[in-house]
């Protein structure tokens, strides 16, 4: 019978777990707070509706969940077959119905929550490949769905704030956003301000801190 609790002992790993399971709770409540209509509408991110936005995020729980298949079994198991075709999953994904895009949401993150759930402890370190080519042990997974729904449950735009987010997930992204912009040789005064305002506006989101200017690229 597979375990009904995380085989993971590790304290880092079931740390962020738990930091990525409250996030997809609070995304199925800012989820679960729009009508069937509002899901239509536009999300905060340019050229993508609520819709867009939700289909983005039931699949990338799919595609997290494929890593941690391969590390488990030690069969490749990519997260999608090109990025043409992630992209082209996800417009497909925004034309289905209201009551489809919220399944899909639900069973998604439930099928990644047993993957993760049912890895065995000796397996959290295997090395798996994301869709950029980088290559991480399968434990990043948890951060990498952490930030996703946390910040994704902002931009659908209907109340959702950074101030909401956990303060570890607000520390960590203050320490990896910079450092990505280091490592492709680009340097930008972080502006002043609180936590929450100055990882909104390093992520590209503005809020608070609009008047600082743009900064590099994030993702």
């Amino acid at each position: 019978m597979p375990a009904r609790t995380d085989r993971s002992t590790d304290p880092e790993v079931l740390a962020w777990l738990l930091q990525a399971r409250r996030g997809t709770a609070y995304f199925a409540r800012k989820l679960n707070e729009l009508t069937d209509a509002e899901l239509a509408r536009d999300s905060l991110l340019a050229g993508w509706t609520r819709k867009h936005l939700v289909a983005h995020v039931g699949y990338n729980a799919r595609a997290l969940a494929r890593l941690v298949e391969w590390a488990a079994s030690g069969v490749e198991n990519p997260m999608y077959p090109s990025a043409s075709a992630r992209n082209e999953e996800i417009a497909l994904g925004a034309t289905l119905s209201p009551i489809a895009l919220r399944n899909l949401f639900d069973h998604a993150a439930i099928h990644l929550n047993v993957e993760w759930r049912d890895l065995p402890d000796d397996r959290w370190r295997e090395e798996v490949r994301t869709i950029q080519g980088r290559t991480l042990p399968v434990s990043e997974t948890v951060w990498l769905r952490c930030r996703e729904v946390w910040i994704h449950a902002v931009d659908l735009g209907n109340g959702g704030r950074f101030a909401d987010l956990p303060e570890p997930v607000l520390r960590r992204l203050h320490a990896e956003i910079p450092a990505l912009w280091e490592s492709r040789g680009e340097v930008f005064a972080i502006p002043d301000g609180a936590l929450a305002d100055q990882v909104q506006w390093m992520s590209g989101r503005a809020g608070a801190l609009a008047g600082a200017g743009d900064p590099p690229r994030w993702l």
